[in-house]
């Protein structure tokens, strides 16, 4: 969604960067790029005076001090008003002292609120919260049904007495549902509420009688992010008539600018709790205002990656791994069939590999990253008897040519895929004898990680920064700024990283 930003904001930065001082006159040219970068955006223009206007205050009092590295310290105000701008910190849910917990969705129709009910009810589920969904919406034709199948996908309850369709009472439904939620034991109760096709005296009136009798600890407006600044005269609409406290924006991942993103917490105050980023149940997360501030300004988003990868990679596959690698047992196509679908339960590979710091120079290569890959890794494997997954070597001319007709892939496919595997297999064996991956330590629990000193010489001398690596920098204008605190990864947010240290796979991937 940001694509477009980012693109004007590191254009405007990559102008900086060879710049030993900036004047008030660079100060000015910058900040009226980064005000068109905004507008054109679709950012509110309350929002872009208010924002323009700090990011030059902050940046000629920079100036006037002489610091060095203009490009650091122009990034790092523009990270810090963005952050700003998108919340400051991340809002959870207030969950009540006594449950259930009552959560009630408000917007206008095709915001995607009944689908966004169901995601958060399967977001809350994983935390260990019992949620129930209540069918409120009875005007929206299907809409009471719509929420019974996401109920069933999600394996949540769904409490939906009437038919919907024109037919019942939204405020009897969500009085009942109090009650029913508190008899089952559930601690939380989403209240899907019907929407309008545009802002109306009746859909307020009804809205304000739902909200009253369901008694929310947590009134959330559900904005589409693709509707730029109609999203946010229509929020300001629903705070001043029914009010609410908190955004949650669907649809982040489409092409739209992002303006509503950007100005949706300047305009109406309330913050954005939660981000709708694809159409599964599970493409769904948490709104941290610094990791989206992050992302815009091409540094990566480690942490969300992080986060994924602790869901989808299961604790007990892993330690079973790690012993299998210490104990000398070889790595198998199993067990690289097992990761590879691990690593789709991330969601789509493209969108991991954008959350790496310095990849904004590469979007037409990411863009060409086939997710349909690893389908046809998996496909391969499976067309393998359990011998051949074992033992690769058994793989002959007449096996791969009848793995290649059973996977629908060509010889070729099969070919490359055991060569990746022969090189993920020799790495792995490296691995569980404590020489761990070129370049790093050995892995906890194996020979050679914390052990001998001749083990712990390799793993200091592997530590330490290599000739050019990131360090302690020995020019003096780059340890000014490492002691400014300067965001990670702003001084070389514009570089692309170097392929070559990328795993094979991955360099494939990528067209490396």
């Amino acid at each position: 969604m940001f694509a477009s930003l980012s693109d004007r904001l590191g254009a405007t930065f990559k102008g900086l960067r060879g710049k030993g001082r900036l004047s008030e006159a660079d100060v000015d040219a910058t900040v009226r790029e980064i005000r068109t970068a905004l507008l054109d955006a679709d950012v509110s223009l309350p929002v872009v005076r208010d924002f323009t206007a700090r990011v030059r205050e902050q940046a000629l009092a920079v100036t006037a001090s002489g610091a060095l590295n203009p490009a650091q310290q122009v990034v790092k105000i523009v990270h810090a008003e963005l952050v700003e701008i998108l919340g400051g910190q991340a809002r959870s849910i207030a969950f009540a002292k006594h449950p259930p917990t009552v959560i009630l969705l408000a917007g206008l129709q095709g915001a995607g609120k009944t689908t966004l009910a169901g995601k958060l009810a399967l977001y809350l589920k994983g935390q260990g919260h019992a949620p129930l969904l209540v069918a409120a919406d009875l005007q929206r034709p299907n809409a009471v049904d719509q929420l019974r199948i996401l109920g069933e996908q999600a394996q949540v309850a769904v409490f939906a007495p009437e038919p919907g369709n024109g037919v019942g009472d939204p405020v009897e439904v969500v009085r009942q549902a109090r009650a029913f939620a508190a008899q089952k034991l559930h601690d939380v109760v989403i209240v899907d509420t019907a929407g309008r096709l545009a802002v109306d005296a009746a859909l307020m009136d009804q809205l304000r009688q739902v909200k009253a009798a369901a008694q929310p600890d947590d009134v959330l407006f559900v904005v589409d992010a693709m509707i730029g600044q109609d999203a946010v005269r229509t929020a300001e609409e629903f705070m001043a008539q029914v009010g609410f406290d908190g955004v949650v924006l669907t649809k982040l991942d489409g092409d739209a600018r992002g303006g509503a993103a950007l100005s949706v917490k300047g305009v109406t105050g309330q913050p954005i709790m939660f981000a709708s980023v694809g159409e599964k149940l599970t493409d769904f997360e948490p709104f941290h205002p610094d990791r989206m501030a992050s992302r815009i300004l091409d540094m990566g988003d480690v942490l969300t990656l992080i986060e994924q990868a602790e869901r989808a990679f299961d604790a007990e596959q892993a330690e079973r791994m790690a012993r299998k690698v210490s104990s000398g047992e070889d790595f198998t196509l199993e067990d690289f069939l097992e990761q590879m679908q691990a690593v789709k339960k991330m969601g789509s590979v493209s969108k991991l590999l954008g959350m790496l710091p310095g990849m904004g120079d590469m979007k037409a290569q990411l863009d060409q990253v086939d997710d349909r890959e690893l389908d046809r890794v998996a496909a391969i494997i499976q067309s393998m008897t359990p011998q051949e997954r074992q033992d690769p070597k058994i793989l002959n001319g007449s096996r791969r040519s009848r793995i290649a007709r059973g996977s629908g892939t060509t010889v070729t496919d099969v070919n490359g895929l055991v060569d990746r595997f022969s090189q993920a297999q020799k790495m792995m064996r490296q691995m569980g004898k404590g020489g761990g991956v070129p370049g790093m330590p050995g892995m906890p629990g194996m020979p050679g990680f914390g052990g001998s000193k001749k083990s712990k010489g390799k793993m200091a001398k592997a530590a330490r920064p290599a000739k050019g690596a990131k360090g302690r920098s020995g020019n003096p204008a780059k340890r000014a700024s490492q002691g400014a605190g300067v965001p990670v990864g702003a001084d070389d947010q514009l570089a692309p990283p170097d392929l070559g240290s990328l795993p094979p796979d991955l360099k494939r991937l990528l067209g490396g």
